[in-house]
């Protein structure tokens, strides 16, 4: 190994960092331009965190806790959480640079090295998930950490060093890198758990293997001490809780359509050319790496909102760096490093819409006018620097059904194929649902429970997707709630007051709230407020 080499790489990354990192920040706020409940769900975890809950014990969700933690933090000691959002990313790039160097400087050429750091910077201090719709987003932060740690820890297993040293800190990064799939979001895990173990034996790494599973285990136990095995426990819960559910198993396209829908159908069939060409290039062991790691890379982007194939990104380079040196011919006479050249560029050819929008989404937020925003918790004090598009923050706009009685379209309401209509204590309530302005109708909810002398530090079960209205007045959490419903009722034995928005989010969703609770029981149930916008029930 030269030393330059090793010399080279880190000073890309610093470059990276203070580049795309320096973007990320210079605003002096967090401007998204979408997705604002997904901001909502996200700042009620932190906030909850910040406060010392942990998730899972304390709140439902599938996702880990190491997705918020660094946010969290940042928002304990004091910083509003748009700032804390873009810090937390220039810390987490900050904590994968030296892992990065050590394991592309030791493994690739120096092209090829140059071109995974810019990979794994770029998924870190993106702002944006994916896919080609330029609006800054910080929605799903989560999933680009966790494809950084599964691109980290699958180079490592699937490419030997060029030299055999540092295997034990080869291992003890890729069991950091595992354990922080676990506590990212467990799908990567559970995806590219058993593909990196195969990866680290056929390509001889025995000693890295050995290190990698003793650092997991050691950091799993000691979450085990500090949080208690009853986490891992809650933890489970709330993924089965998820995956049983009807409301949000799957986010996106049914798995058989992210392989073979024509959008994906490219990269699919890219892939597996990829492993046959391996195959005929005499790379038998890098062929069959890329085959085990393929059903784990189509069900991390099932699982995945808005079902962006980021894999691509990695095919390419493994195709790349697996190539033969040399010129070897399959039977119909191809070469096959030229064809795993050609293979590789289709690869990165299809994921070039996605990675160029997350790689210059940070220049995006930079040059935003500020003046076209306002922020999503009005009355939020530093918080209010996470902020999103005034018209969506400030304009309230619906979807109504024009078929009900007196409509004149009557007739036709049977085969609407709508959701269901909401209904509760013998009343059905019109459909209607709200798609844009959900920050101002929650503020205006909550001044209004304020203003009649309901609030005062009361808990609140909103019948709706969100449960975000704690954020906007003087109302506390639900314990053991779910800032995203996921089914069921979490948190509503704990909560003071039902309310009934009359024009949710998520009309299905509502339904669903409402027959569980009519299911419980509603005997001592009271209406004490009726508004335009919701009606609030006490209960006995």
């Amino acid at each position: 190994m030269r030393i330059s080499r090793l010399l080279a790489l880190p000073g890309l990354l610093a470059a990276l960092l203070v580049i795309l990192g320096g973007a990320d920040v210079a605003k002096g706020g967090l401007y998204i331009g979408k997705h604002e409940g997904d901001a909502l769900h996200l700042m009620q975890i932190v906030f909850e965190m910040a406060a010392g809950k942990l998730p899972h014990l304390d709140f439902m969700t599938p996702i880990g806790a190491l997705a918020f933690a660094p946010i969290a933090l940042l928002v304990h000691w004091g910083m509003g959480v748009g700032h804390a959002v873009l810090w937390a990313q220039v810390l987490v790039a900050i904590i994968f640079a030296p892992m990065v160097w050590w394991v592309a400087g030791r493994r690739l050429s120096p092209v090829l090295a140059a071109f995974f750091a810019l990979m794994v910077m770029v998924l870190l201090l993106a702002l944006v998930h994916g896919e080609a719709q330029r609006s800054v987003s910080i929605s799903m932060h989560y999933n680009r950490w966790a494809w950084a740690a599964a691109f980290v820890a699958i180079l490592a297993a699937a490419i030997p060093p060029l030299r055999r040293i540092g295997a034990l800190a080869d291992g003890a990064i890729i069991g950091v890198m595992m354990v922080g799939l676990v506590m990212i979001k467990v799908t990567y895990f559970a995806a590219f758990a058993l593909p990196v173990i195969l990866a680290l034996w056929l390509t001889g790494q025995r000693r890295s293997l050995g290190m990698a599973l003793i650092v997991g285990l050691v950091l799993v136990a000691g979450l085990t001490v500090r949080l208690g095995p009853q986490y891992w426990l809650a933890y489970l819960g709330d993924l089965m809780a998820v995956a049983g559910s009807d409301v949000r198993a799957q986010p996106g396209e049914p798995f058989g359509a992210g392989l073979g829908a024509p959008a994906y159908l490219g990269g699919s069939l890219v892939a597996i050319a990829g492993v046959i060409f391996l195959r005929q290039a005499g790379v038998a062991a890098g062929g069959l790496i890329l085959l085990t790691l393929l059903p784990g890379f189509f069900y991390v982007t099932f699982q995945n909102f808005g079902n962006d194939p980021q894999w691509l990104l990695l095919l390419g380079l493994l195709l790349l760096a697996l190539r033969p040196s040399g010129i070897v011919l399959n039977g119909w006479g191809w070469d096959m490093r030229s064809a795993l050249g050609v293979t590789a560029a289709m690869a990165l050819a299809l994921a070039a819409p996605s990675f160029f929008n997350l790689a210059y989404s940070p220049f995006r937020h930079l040059f935003v006018d500020v003046a076209d925003y306002a922020p999503i918790l009005p009355r939020g004090g530093i918080h209010t620097d996470l902020q999103t598009v005034a018209i969506r923050a400030l304009r309230v706009d619906g979807r109504i059904a024009m078929d009900g009685p007196g409509s004149g379209l009557e007739a036709y309401a049977a085969v609407a194929d709508r959701d269901p209509q909401s209904i509760f204590m013998g009343e059905t309530f019109a459909y209607c649902t709200t798609e844009l302005g959900l920050p101002l109708v929650f503020d205006a909810i909550a001044r209004d429970l304020e203003g009649a002398g309901l609030a005062g530090g009361k808990k609140v079960f909103v019948a709706d997707l969100f449960s975000s209205l704690w954020l906007f007045g003087d109302l506390r959490p639900l314990d053991h709630g779910a800032p995203w419903y996921y089914g069921g009722l979490p948190g509503y034995d704990t909560a003071d007051y039902l309310l009934l928005p009359l024009c949710p989010v998520t009309q299905d969703v509502q339904h669903d709230i409402l027959e569980a609770i009519t299911e419980r029981g509603t005997e001592n149930m009271t209406e004490i407020r009726r508004t335009p916008l919701y009606i609030l029930f006490a209960k006995g």
